[in-house]
């Protein structure tokens, strides 16, 4: 852990961009499922920001080993803590893995991955569409699983900045709530 009471400026700008670009990607992973009309546009959408996903969640690690989160404050039940602890682990495991499953299954239905122009993305399975299929069911209940943790992060941070107004909420928020010592 860490000293300081702040995350430091990359890791919150990266954890907004982020939580932009992942929200940004639920609605339109949704939208792709019941808007035939709009879905290749959706699809162009959706492959390019995954993968900004992918690379900003491994920046977003690299930050986060050269500089530990600040510490909790002290009087947070452990249960808690336990609960804080599980919830990153799973919001950086999703934020990897749903870029990865998503990479992967069309890789396995044999879909290249364009990022512009030219340059094309290797596939990492081979073709099978019955590998597709798992993955693509894997994707969408992954992407459920996301949306739920993230739910629980949201309302974990709206308890710390507005109910025990702790300095947790402040930590990353550009405009910290002022926070009253326990």
């Amino acid at each position: 852990m860490s000293n300081t009471t702040h995350f430091n400026r990359p890791a919150r700008l990266l954890h907004w961009t982020m939580a932009g670009m992942i929200l940004a990607m639920l609605f339109i992973g949704m939208a792709m499922v019941t808007s035939v009309a709009h879905y290749y546009a959706l699809v162009t959408l959706h492959r390019p920001l995954g993968l900004g996903i992918l690379v900003l969640a491994l920046l977003r690690l690299a930050n986060r080993w050269r500089h530990p989160p600040p510490e909790l404050p002290s009087d947070l039940p452990a249960w808690q803590r336990r609960a804080a602890h599980a919830s990153h682990i799973l919001l950086y495991g999703l934020m990897l893995g749903l870029p990865l499953v998503g990479w992967a299954m069309l890789s396995a239905a044999g879909y290249p991955i364009g990022l512009g122009g030219a340059v094309v993305l290797p596939p990492i399975l081979p073709l099978d569409p019955s590998l597709y299929a798992w993955l693509r069911s894997l994707h969408t209940l992954l992407a459920y699983a996301l949306f739920g943790v993230i739910l629980a992060h949201l309302g974990a941070a709206l308890m710390h900045g507005l109910i025990r107004r702790d300095g947790v909420f402040s930590s990353m928020a550009s405009h910290p709530i002022p926070y009253r010592s326990r």
